[in-house]
C-alpha cells in the first residue's frame, strides 16, 4: 500500500493567522518572528506589541504543530527549516517577490478578501470610465449574492450613504454599549517585557505611547468582537458613521480593522454575519449596507487597487506635494497643537495606535493635504503609526483617496474642506480656540484658512477638473485671498 503524504508545513505571515489560512485543522505550521522588521521602520510600540502577541498567541494555540523560528530576518529563518514549504501569497509586493523567489516554497494564491485578484482584474478590464469603487460594490454584491433581493440590491436601492451621514447627537457619547475589549495575559507580558529589553538595548526605536492592548490577537477574541458589534452596535452604526465625538472614539464602529488585517476574521463572515442581522430584522438596511460596503467595497477595492496599478503608484505626486512631515506630527506631539481636532486625533494615534475613518480622511489627511505634505512620507506614517497599517492598506488610501496624489484614479476631487466640515460633523469646534468661520487674524481656523490656500496653491492643477469648478470661482471671489496666503505661508510647518 502506498502511503499519502501529509499536507506541507504552511508559513503563516503575521496577518494570516485565522483557520481560513489552513487547508486542514492538523496543518503543521511554521511562524516566523523576525526582528529586523521591527529594525527597518519606527512602528507604534502598541503595534508592535499587538503583532508580536498575535504571533506568540497562534503558536500557544497550535501548540506541537507549530514550528517557530526566531531570526533577524525570513531568509535567516527559511535556512533553518528542512522541509517542504508552502504558503499564501502575502500582502505586499516585497514579501510576495521575496517567496516567488525561494527554492522549494509552494506560492498558493491570495486569501482573505471576498473578491479573488482574477476576478477583480476582468472587471478592471472592462471598464471605461475609471475604477469607480461603486462600480466594483455593485459588481460584488451581484455576483456574490450579498444583499440582494433576486436581481435587484435589497430595499431598491445600492446606496444608503444618505442615511449614514448624520452630524452627531448632542451629547458627548453614543448611546451605546462599547466595543468588545481584550484582558491580557501572559503573552502579552512577556510580549512588553521584551519591547523594554529591545529598546533598551537601542536595537529598535518606537513612536507613541505603550497602554493596554485594545485589540483581539486570536481568532477567539476576534470572534468575541463581532459577536458584540453584530448583537449590539451594528444597528446604530449607520447613522453617525461619518460623526466624530472627542470623548467617544469608539462611535458605533465595529474595531474589527486590526483583527481582520491580522487575517483573524474572514471578511465574508463578518458580511453573512451583518447581512443575517438584517434579514432577521436585528439591523437596520442602512447599517448594514453601510458596514458590507466598508468590507467587500472598500477594503476589497483598496486591496485590488494595490496590486492593479503597479509597483510606482506610492510615489504618484500630482500635485507636486513636497513638505517634509514636521517633527511634531511625526512624532505625535498632541499637546503642542492647539486646534481640537488635530491634537485630539493626534493624540488618539499617540495613545491607541487607531482612529476610525473620518479623523483619518477629514482631520488628518485633510490637514496633510492642504500643508501638502510628501505622499510617500505620509503613507510610512499612516504603516507604521496605526494597528491596521500595511502596505496594501495606506498606499491607496492615503496616496489616492486622501492626497489626490494619484491625480483622480480613486477620486474625483481632493478631500479637501475647511473647518465648516468640521464643525458640522462633530463637537469639535465648540471647545476650541480658533473659530471655523474666521479665515484670518488670531483666530482663524487652521482648516478654514488652510482650505483656500490649498485651493490657491494648487489653482493650475486643479483648473481641469469639472468638479473643482465652484471652489476654484470662489477662491477669486475671495477678498482677504492674499491676507489668507501670506497668514498660512508664515505658519509654515508649525503646530496649529
Amino acid at each position: 500500500m502506498t502511503s499519502v503524504p501529509g499536507p506541507r508545513r504552511r508559513w503563516l505571515f503575521a496577518d494570516q493567522l485565522g483557520p481560513h489560512f489552513l487547508d486542514h485543522p492538523d496543518q503543521p505550521v511554521l511562524l516566523v518572528e523576525s526582528r529586523g522588521v521591527f529594525r527597518r521602520r519606527r512602528f507604534h510600540r502598541q503595534k508592535a506589541h499587538l503583532v508580536l502577541s498575535a504571533l506568540r498567541h497562534r503558536a500557544a494555540e497550535l501548540g506541537d504543530r507549530a514550528l517557530v523560528v526566531r531570526a533577524d530576518t525570513y531568509r535567516e529563518a527559511l535556512a533553518r527549516v528542512d522541509e517542504p514549504l508552502d504558503v499564501c501569497a502575502p500582502t505586499s509586493r516585497g514579501a510576495l517577490t521575496f517567496v516567488e523567489r525561494q527554492p522549494g516554497l509552494e506560492v498558493l494564491p491570495h486569501r482573505g478578501f471576498v473578491t479573488a485578484r482574477p476576478d477583480f482584474e476582468r472587471w478592471a478590464g472592462g471598464q471605461r470610465g475609471g475604477l469607480l469603487m461603486e462600480n466594483f460594490y455593485r459588481t460584488a454584491r451581484r455576483v456574490h449574492g450579498v444583499l440582494m433581493d433576486g436581481d435587484g440590491p435589497a430595499g431598491g436601492r445600492w446606496n444608503l450613504d444618505h442615511e449614514n451621514r448624520e452630524p452627531p447627537p448632542r451629547t458627548a457619547r453614543l448611546d451605546v454599549p462599547g466595543p468588545w475589549l481584550p484582558q491580557e495575559d501572559e503573552i502579552d507580558e512577556g510580549v512588553r517585557r521584551d519591547l523594554d529589553r529591545w529598546e533598551a538595548d537601542g536595537d529598535v526605536r518606537f513612536v507613541g505611547r505603550d497602554g493596554p492592548r485594545r485589540f483581539a490577537v486570536t481568532r477567539a477574541e476576534a470572534v468575541a468582537a463581532l459577536d458584540t458589534f453584530v448583537e449590539h452596535r451594528l444597528p446604530t452604526f449607520g447613522r453617525y458613521e461619518d460623526a466624530m465625538l472627542a470623548a467617544d472614539p469608539w462611535m458605533s464602529h465595529s474595531v474589527l480593522s486590526a483583527a481582520m488585517n491580522l487575517g483573524l476574521v474572514d471578511p465574508r463572515e463578518a458580511v453573512d454575519r451583518a447581512e443575517d442581522a438584517y434579514r432577521s430584522g436585528r439591523a437596520p438596511l442602512a447599517s448594514v449596507e453601510g458596514y458590507v460596503r466598508q468590507l467587500m467595497g472598500w477594503r476589497d477595492y483598496v486591496w485590488h487597487v494595490y496590486w492593479h496599478v503597479g509597483p510606482d503608484y506610492k510615489h504618484k505626486n500630482a500635485l507636486e506635494a513636497r513638505t517634509p512631515l514636521p517633527a511634531w506630527f511625526r512624532e505625535l506631539d498632541a499637546d503642542a497643537v492647539e486646534a481640537r481636532c488635530l491634537g485630539d486625533v493626534l493624540g488618539q494615534v499617540r495613545d491607541m495606535a487607531w482612529v476610525h475613518h473620518i479623523p483619518r480622511l477629514m482631520v488628518l489627511g485633510n490637514w496633510a493635504l492642504q500643508r501638502g505634505y510628501d505622499p510617500a512620507e505620509l503613507t510610512d506614517w499612516f504603516h507604521e503609526c496605526f494597528v491596521d497599517g500595511y502596505e496594501w492598506v495606506m498606499a491607496p488610501n492615503v496616496v489616492g483617496m486622501s492626497q489626490h496624489a494619484d491625480g483622480g484614479l480613486m477620486a474625483t476631487k481632493p478631500y479637501a474642506s475647511g473647518g465648516a466640515y468640521i464643525h458640522r460633523m462633530s463637537d469639535y469646534c465648540g471647545g476650541c480656540r480658533y473659530r471655523p468661520d474666521v479665515r484670518v487674524g488670531e483666530d482663524a481656523c487652521p482648516y478654514s484658512a488652510g482650505y483656500w490656500w490649498f485651493l490657491d496653491r494648487n489653482r493650475e492643477r486643479l483648473a481641469p477638473n469639472r468638479r473643482m469648478a465652484q471652489p476654484l470661482a470662489g477662491l477669486g471671489r475671495l477678498r482677504d485671498r492674499e491676507a489668507v496666503v501670506e497668514q498660512e505661508q508664515q505658519r509654515g510647518a508649525a503646530p496649529p
